[in-house]
């Protein structure tokens, strides 16, 4: 992990051990379910959300936070006047779905989690256009929004700050296979979908870099934009990707998933497996991206595993298919490209138009 993420108060080796350790806790367990009924499905442990076989019905749970790009958003507003607040509400509730499509399932409901350190939050317009956004990513996303839970926590957050999260309940389609690591195999194709910009991932590295500069966020870029509404571009949900390859005619084709928000590229070796992830095209990076990269000084491996760099979701088709399901998604509007390939071989990933490769020690989530 670079260190100016590390600096920017994200240390990546810290909280993926805290991971690890949680797991641990997490697996001792997982038989509980069997009195009531249900199984675990123990291979998704791990995974971003967690599958329960319940009466033949796979269904998916995950509970996810935004982390700190409210708090841009909330500089934005201050200091541009600029409204950016619906588009939170969006980036919120892709965390929590894109994870769950992640395993192939598609979300019946999310719920919100708005904790705040003072009423204040909740007068002018900040809170209804979070609610908007929120609900109309919902709706987008084929889920009910479905209430949640907001706390005033005085002198936990901040007096103007407010932390968000959200959970979702899920199922796997019938006659669907969920999306396991079991499932890859070499020659399996990798598959990138575009990403609309930073989405929630490198905040507080672009927090950091806004601050060093003389317009802060009101710096222009070279697309026309100014940096705080290019960073608060909002994300891109991938669940209609994932329900159209679950329920037609490429049902089956897609083996495994990965929504590439913290570690960048380096998360297409999630599955825990000793594979090799081999890719020879990427998407282009969209000009905030390559903005912050470069304000911060970040090399290329330091770049492509810190933010997405244009590529927000994997999908990894079976041999042949990755060209179908790359022509799907850009039938829905989602830019993809077939990037590459999955060999036998050391656990790695290798960027070959740059000349960078990422080691199995650099993603050690469990």
């Amino acid at each position: 992990m670079s260190d100016a993420y590390r600096h920017s108060g994200v240390d990546y080796d810290v909280l993926d051990a805290a991971k690890r350790r949680a797991l641990e806790a997490v697996r001792s367990s997982l038989q509980a379910p069997a009195a009531r009924g249900a199984r675990v499905v123990a291979e998704s442990v791990g995974e971003p959300a967690q599958l329960f076989e319940v009466g033949g019905v796979v269904l998916a749970t995950v509970l996810e936070c935004l982390g700190t790009k409210s708090t841009i958003a909330a500089e934005v507003h201050e200091q541009l006047g600029e409204d950016h607040w619906a588009a939170i509400g969006t980036d919120a509730v892709a965390a929590v779905v894109n994870d769950l499509a992640c395993m192939g399932a598609l979300p019946l409901s999310v719920s919100a989690y708005v904790a705040t350190g003072s009423a204040g939050f909740y007068s002018g317009s900040r809170h209804a256009s979070l609610l908007e956004g929120w609900r109309r990513a919902c709706e987008a996303a084929g889920a009910a929004f479905v209430g949640g839970e907001s706390p005033t926590l005085a002198g936990i957050v901040a007096e103007d700050g407010v932390d968000l999260a959200g959970s979702s309940v899920g199922r796997v389609p019938d006659g669907a296979l969920a999306f396991l690591g079991s499932r890859l195999e070499p020659g399996d194709e990798i598959v990138l979908l575009a990403s609309s910009g930073m989405h929630a991932n490198g905040a507080s590295l672009a927090r950091a870099v806004a601050a060093s500069l003389p317009a802060g966020w009101a710096t222009p870029l070279g697309d026309g934009r100014r940096l705080g509404a290019a960073v608060l571009e909002p994300s891109v949900l991938y669940v209609g990707v994932v329900e159209a390859c679950q329920t037609g005619s490429l049902s089956g084709a897609v083996h495994y998933a990965s929504h590439l928000t913290g570690h960048g590229l380096r998360k297409l070796m999630r599955a825990d497996r000793e594979l090799t992830y081999r890719v020879g095209e990427l998407q282009p990076v969209p000009e905030v991206l390559s903005f912050l990269a470069r304000a911060a000084g970040l090399s290329p491996a330091e770049a492509y595993g810190t933010f997405n760099m244009g590529s927000g979701f994997a999908l990894f088709a079976g041999a042949g298919r990755g060209g179908e399901v790359a022509r799907l998604a850009e039938h829905l509007g989602c830019p993809a490209v077939v990037a590459g390939v999955v060999e036998g071989g050391p656990r790695r990933v290798v960027l070959e138009p740059l000349g960078v490769s990422y080691g199995a020690d650099e993603l050690d989530l469990r």
